[in-house]
């Protein structure tokens, strides 16, 4: 991975995102484009039942 790429996904962290935003260092509109270039993995998603036991 490229370091430009790398510290671009860090900026977009969402454990830094709000931060950064409060502080200018990221507009809001840099991080909507963001959102909006991520592919959609809904479809990749599993789902697990909390009520089911393992012994079933």
């Amino acid at each position: 991975m490229r370091l430009s790429r790398a510290l671009q996904e860090k900026l977009m962290d969402v454990r830094l995102r709000d931060k950064l935003l409060a502080e200018g260092k990221v507009s809001k509109e840099e991080v909507k484009k963001f959102l909006d270039s991520i592919a959609d993995e809904a479809k990749n998603a599993s789902y697990t039942d909390e009520n089911s036991s393992e012994e079933e």
